[in-house]
């Protein structure tokens, strides 16, 4: 009698697990159970305890003792979100890798498309669009969803510069696990880890397949998350940021790709230097100052599409490193919103239409209030 070798599995789901006690059960049923009985063996869930303060690596143990396909890594000591996926890509086999938080869930229904898609199209990345879930329950569409419609079957960046533009995470984005390799992608130490993995994905890609379906449910204002956390670790974002620009300029140096890029780092940094709930006043000059220097430093020398209305004003000040104006136009704004609030009334009254908004746009809307991706 001879041994057949095992399959290898079409899909490796890699959730680094940290602080998330509450939510792991979750997470690892959310993907296990969605996985259809005739295809138990092309899926395989690989999940990294990084040195997690509660109970999630003995629940690891016990859920990877209980359930076959889930395999667990245990480090002995916290090396951060990004390392810690790093080690689960290590040892995962799969043709294609999904990065999943372990605070966040699939819907039913999502592991049968993915693979159904991964099939059908053999993609170097498929991308998913994904719901935010508040703490109440509320369910709200990205503002970079709608990038994801109508696109044709398989496509590249070229095709659809547009998908540049859809929130730049890892676990929106299945990915070709030699592809990766070919790249030299790794993740990176630090916060705002997924800023020099997902964009050069796209751009890197030949094959680029769309899955216009939700697919994932990204958890709103967790405590202990990074866009719900006031620290100086937002600073982090430079670096990585210099680690993109220094990836495009040895692997696709593309004058209109760098403005491109350069226009989105700018709208990033504009909406986490405006954010209460990441930045301390005390730090909010300090920061301004140094988007200003990311302006010097990778200012496209033939420009770059800068935006119109109050988001295009808004780069100008970072361009002047005016950061004076920047905070009388930011209170302005939020003034404006604060005056435009609805009164409480005793009774339901029919609604009135308010007087215009200060932003042009949704997009400037966003900027002004410090609201956005991570």
């Amino acid at each position: 009698m001879v041994n057949q070798p095992a399959p290898t599995p079409l899909l490796s789901v890699v959730v680094p697990v940290h602080g998330v006690e509450a939510y792991l059960h979750q997470c690892l049923d959310s993907v296990r159970t969605d996985v259809p009985a005739d295809a138990a063996g092309a899926v395989e869930i690989v999940a990294v305890d990084d040195a997690s303060p509660d109970r999630c690596g003995e629940l690891l143990r016990a859920y990877a003792a209980t359930h076959p396909g889930v395999r667990t890594v245990h480090l002995d000591r916290n090396v951060g979100l990004g390392p810690a996926r790093n080690a689960g890509l290590d040892v995962a086999v799969g043709d294609y890798v999904w990065f999943v938080d372990s605070d966040d869930w699939l819907p039913p229904g999502t592991i049968p498309a993915v693979l159904d898609r991964l099939r059908a199209h053999r993609p170097d990345v498929l991308m998913l669009d994904h719901l935010r879930v508040r703490d109440d329950g509320r369910r709200e569409v990205d503002a970079s969803s709608h990038l994801l419609r109508g696109a044709p079957d398989v496509v590249r960046l070229a095709d659809r510069p547009g998908l540049l533009r859809v929130q730049h995470t890892a676990w929106n984005k299945v990915v070709r696990r030699e592809f990766m390799a070919q790249l030299e992608l790794r993740f990176h130490p630090g916060w705002y880890e997924d800023i020099p993995f997902s964009n050069p994905l796209l751009i890197g890609a030949e094959r680029i397949s769309v899955l216009d379906r939700v697919c994932y449910l990204y958890r709103q204002g967790r405590q202990g998350a990074i866009t719900s956390t006031r620290s100086g670790r937002h600073f982090d974002a430079f670096a990585q940021y210099d680690r993109l620009f220094d990836w495009v300029a040895r692997r696709y140096p593309d004058e209109r790709l760098r403005g491109e890029l350069f226009t989105l780092m700018i709208n990033h940094m504009l909406v986490v230097v405006g954010n209460d709930g990441r930045l301390h006043p005390h730090l909010r000059r300090d920061f301004f100052h140094r988007v200003a220097a990311h302006y010097r430093r990778h200012l496209p020398p033939g420009g770059y599409p800068r935006p119109g209305g109050v988001a295009g004003l808004k780069h100008r000040l970072v361009g002047r490193d005016n950061y004076l104006a920047y905070a009388v136009l930011r209170q302005a704004h939020r003034l404006a919103g604060w005056l435009r609030r609805p009164v409480a009334a005793p009774e339901p009254v029919p609604s009135v239409a308010g007087p215009a908004p200060l932003a042009d746009s949704p997009a400037d809307r966003d900027a002004l209030a410090g609201r956005g991706t991570r």
